[in-house]
């Protein structure tokens, strides 16, 4: 489980494709984390085992083809910026919402806005939308954001969020434009919530 509360802003610095199983190679750069070969790590907020930690401080995992297929893990090359988070533990904060790493889909970029209030808008797929509730949590590409606007009809212009200075700052959301892909993880309340009354509220 994660937090959305970004740590670090990572770089990857190599991927290796092996037919069954694709290898990222991610540079974290100054983290300052224990990192556990076996440990969950949130990459733009998919849920990921750490392989393995060279001595030169990279981050090795690997990605079946289901998590490239649905996730936007799968357009990332060398260069990439990724948000990282490590699981939480017993005595984490929780100063976010609670994120599992599961993602639930792939919105994209449609509007950028960079005037009094830096905003940005996405599209989501229409299975999604009714998971979406004004004013609250979604999590975008791992960061822990507030939902600033919902159009609960229109999955082509399905939300939007808005990002303060520090957000811009210390995640990769400020280098977004038009056209990019995210990982989308709606709030499991609401999932859940939404799943219980179509299944059994009779």
């Amino acid at each position: 489980m994660f937090t959305g509360l970004i740590q670090t802003v990572g770089t990857i610095s190599e991927r290796l494709d092996r037919g069954t199983t694709t290898r990222l190679v991610v540079d974290p750069g100054s983290w300052n984390a224990r990192f556990v070969p076996g440990a969950s790590i949130a990459v733009d907020g998919c849920c990921l085992t750490l392989v393995e930690h060279a001595r030169t401080g990279e981050l090795f995992f690997d990605v079946i083809p289901e998590t490239l297929a649905v996730t936007a893990l799968g357009g990332l090359h060398p260069g990439h910026r990724v948000n990282l988070e490590q699981s939480v533990t017993p005595t984490t904060l929780l100063g976010g919402h609670i994120v599992q790493g599961h993602v639930d889909g792939v919105a994209e970029v449609v509007e950028v806005v960079d005037a009094d209030e830096y905003r940005i808008f996405f599209s989501l797929p229409a299975s999604l939308m009714p998971y979406l509730t004004p004013k609250g949590s979604i999590s975008v590409s791992g960061v822990s954001m507030t939902l600033a606007q919902v159009a609960p009809h229109t999955p082509a212009r399905a939300f939007a969020v808005a990002l303060i200075p520090t957000t811009l700052e210390e995640t990769n959301l400020g280098g977004l434009g038009v056209g990019d892909r995210v990982n989308i993880e709606c709030d499991v309340l609401s999932k859940t919530v939404v799943h219980w009354l179509e299944h059994f509220r009779d």
